[in-house]
């Protein structure tokens, strides 16, 4: 355990990676987007206002995931980390960055419902349906998008390190394929009607469980070429 906080503080020896340019582009996202959203109320524009600038530092988890291994991981191996202690150092790490972001932006919603959206009636943070269910729910998202991006970006750079581009290109067009194949079912079946029910009965709370789930798959996954990956 030791050892696996080690490399804890080997990440977070620069922290721009894990935490200041993620609350520099969360800070850029929210300030951009509230000016945006002062000049649509002073040239007459009602009702609500909502846009997509959340997103920003959230997407951004996807790059850290990268970065965490192709900047990290050679100097880790010169300094005998094993690469479990490193796989689950990384992880540690990343989970400590979405608790903070996450928090951030819970932070960000209670000021939003305080003031009705800064006094313009805009939202960032406090989406309406997600928060409708609560502060911890509204939390759990955040951390649960946030870790999903870093693994994804974390499981295509084992990938590139193990197999290199072609392989990597591979798998992403592989599971594009997949992706528009199962569009294509849910078309051909006309069953779009039946998803968007499953959806909406599951709720915010179920669509993080299963949102949980499947970064606990793909960060499985990311071990297994991890395990022989050249630094």
């Amino acid at each position: 355990m030791n050892r696996t906080l080690n490399v804890v503080r080997m990440q977070l020896v620069n922290r721009q990676t894990f935490v200041w340019i993620p609350i520099l582009v969360l800070s850029g996202a929210f300030v951009l987007t509230y000016a945006i959203y002062l000049m649509i109320r002073q040239a007459g524009g009602e009702g609500p206002l909502v846009g997509g600038g959340a997103q920003a530092p959230l997407w951004y988890f996807l790059v850290i995931g990268v970065q965490s291994l192709t900047l990290t991981f050679p100097f880790s191996q010169a300094m005998s980390v094993t690469r479990r202690e490193f796989y689950l150092g990384t992880l540690l790490t990343a989970f400590c960055g979405a608790l903070l972001i996450s928090t951030v932006f819970v932070l960000i919603a209670l000021l939003e419902d305080a003031t009705d959206g800064l006094g313009v009636g805009g939202v960032f943070a406090r989406v309406g349906g997600l928060w409708d269910e609560g502060v911890l729910v509204t939390f759990g998202f955040y951390v649960m998008i946030a870790m999903l991006a870093f693994v994804v970006g974390f499981l295509a750079a084992t990938i590139f390190k193990r197999y290199g581009t072609f392989w990597l290109v591979a798998g992403l067009l592989a599971l594009a394929a997949l992706l528009v194949a199962a569009i294509w079912i849910i078309t051909a079946t006309e069953s779009w009607g039946a998803v968007w029910e499953w959806l909406v009965t599951q709720g915010w709370g179920g669509l993080v469980g299963w949102g949980a789930l499947l970064t606990a798959v793909l960060a499985g996954l990311a071990y297994i070429p991890l395990r022989r990956a050249v630094p």
